[in-house]
């Protein structure tokens, strides 16, 4: 195993060029965090290369971001699920980090609810935010998110539309995956590629650098990290969650 010490000390968030935002607020001092970080090479797969990251019986596997344990809320319900009550606080980690990588599951959400499933997340900073892109999960009908493509769901939130939506109605299940290999990441949902993009090509730096992870050094940046879920107040299920590595697409891993 490889011990990871992340250490955060910010001593102003980009002294005069904040407007007081999200971003300036948590790029605080934070206390040294140290976790070991399991070889991926003990991962066991099916014949065709699908590592599960949760059996559907236990948690193991997971934890709470910047924790050694699990956050309160979360549960594994009889039918095998990945759930989250919307009572407990806190989002959760795989213990194992990835790069380049194909990432299967199901996700199925409450009514008006939000969450979402973010990659390459370092603990290094305040939130999983601050350095994992996000796929949404929502309920586009009911939350005020899904009247507005960018953070609808199947979005890479706020910086790429999905083409169009095609979730499913509330209370059934989603099928969403990942795909990212080297700087390309494609997002899809129920057997449609809603999204494609190149991490830090210029389209992507002038995305970000006009959005609010403008104000988030290390947003993106990330060559490996965790997978993690949210934690957004709301009730939320996720099932069948399942990886495949992939070697780095030629020329274009940074």
């Amino acid at each position: 195993m490889r011990r990871i010490f992340a250490a955060i000390a910010m001593l102003a968030a980009l002294a005069g060029c904040q407007n007081g935002g999200d971003g300036a607020k948590n790029q605080a001092r934070m206390e040294p965090f140290a976790v070991d970080i399991p070889d991926n090479a003990n991962l066991v797969a099916d014949a065709d290369g699908w590592i599960s990251l949760f059996d559907g019986k236990t948690l193991e596997g997971w934890r709470g971001y910047r924790m050694h344990k699990m956050p309160t809320g979360w549960h594994v319900t009889d039918e095998g699920e990945l759930y989250f009550d919307g009572k407990g606080k806190g989002d959760i980690v795989t213990t194992h980090q990835f790069a380049d990588f194909e990432l299967a599951l199901e996700w199925k959400i409450s009514p008006g609810g939000n969450s979402g499933i973010f990659y390459r997340v370092s603990e290094d900073d305040t939130a999983t935010y601050f350095t994992g892109p996000e796929m949404q999960v929502l309920d586009n009908g009911a939350h005020k998110d899904g009247k507005n493509p960018l953070t609808s769901a199947g979005s890479n939130y706020a910086l790429h539309a999905p083409s169009r939506d095609v979730t499913r109605p509330v209370g059934e299940y989603n099928e969403a995956r990942i795909v990212v290999q080297g700087n390309h990441v494609e997002q899809w949902l129920n057997g449609e590629k809603l999204v494609a993009y190149e991490l830090h090509s210029p389209g992507w730096n002038e995305l970000v650098a006009n959005s609010k992870f403008s104000k988030m050094s290390n947003y993106g940046k990330n060559r490996t990290g965790h997978i993690a879920l949210q934690d957004h107040g709301n009730e939320v299920w996720y099932r069948n969650i399942r990886i495949r590595l992939l070697d780095a697409a030629p020329g274009n891993a940074k």
